[in-house]
């Protein structure tokens, strides 16, 4: 377990040895109040089962449920839970001079090797006193999770060092594919992609379908380990996370992996001679 010491491994190194992100390691939980951080929960679980419903739809359930809430109020707390409303939409154009926008690689694509394709997303995690942010890498070809982070803030920063470490672990992808958030598309991470020639690829706005199998990723973990086992600090977090990843990667049948674990489809057993 991961702990100072007077004399012995520093943290740095415990952290190099684990293929742990130092930046999991010093985050509290973001704060909200208590009516807040019922509706973020509202929100998060809502999602699951209606990612289709927008603005006005949310406010009117939200009021039927009793909470006094404005649409100026929702909007700020759609975006902590990073609500994305499926809707048809044409084509985003690629001319907005503000930041870097990329055309959707994986129409039409056929994933066929590990590390050809990586899919990256941001998610909300509720908390008992609060909530933080999981950063997520995962392999398409084989669903395994690459490399996952914690923290209270969605910097670029933040999911840069977790994306570096990743790459230095498992070897560079030939295309990484994310939503057109301000984290990815901000000059740290474009050249960290464009430093390592890998090819960039964003999904269409409005469209979360474009990432679904890291949606599907978040779906299985809230389910299946974040709303079963709500957390108090961000260390029992990110000790519980690291169990459930562990078990996700080595243990859990995946189905369209003729129900063998990711870990076995990323990095299959040697055969015997």
């Amino acid at each position: 377990m991961i702990g100072k010491v007077k004399k012995g491994i520093s943290l740095r190194r415990q952290c190099v040895l684990l293929n742990v992100s130092r930046s999991s390691l010093y985050y509290t939980p973001s704060l909200e109040t208590e009516e807040n951080l019922q509706i973020l929960r509202f929100l998060d679980v809502q999602y699951l089962k209606t990612p289709f419903y927008g603005e006005r739809r949310l406010l009117s359930i939200l009021r039927d449920a009793g909470y006094g809430i404005n649409i100026k109020r929702l909007r700020r707390l759609m975006e902590v839970v990073r609500w994305r409303t499926l809707y048809p939409q044409r084509k985003t154009t690629l001319s907005d001079k503000k930041a870097a926008r990329y055309p959707y690689l994986l129409k039409g694509l056929k994933v066929e090797s590990k590390n050809q394709v990586w899919a990256i997303d941001i998610t909300y995690i509720p908390m008992k006193c609060g909530f933080m942010y999981l950063f997520a890498i995962i392999d398409l070809y084989s669903r395994y999770v690459i490399g996952w982070s914690l923290s209270n803030t969605m910097t670029s920063e933040w999911c840069v060092e977790t994306l570096k470490e990743a790459i230095t672990r498992n070897g560079k992808p030939g295309i990484i594919n994310s939503d057109q958030g301000s984290q990815f598309t901000a000059d740290c991470y474009v050249d960290l992609l464009k430093e390592n020639d890998i090819q960039i690829s964003m999904d269409s706005k409005g469209r979360a379908l474009d990432n679904i199998f890291i949606e599907r990723l978040w779906r299985s973990v809230k389910q299946e380990y974040v709303y079963l086992n709500p957390c108090e600090t961000g260390m029992e977090l990110w000790r519980g996370l690291s169990g459930y990843f562990q078990f996700y990667n080595a243990e859990r049948p995946h189905q369209s992996l003729n129900n063998v674990p990711p870990e076995r489809a990323y990095s299959p057993p040697e055969k015997a001679a």
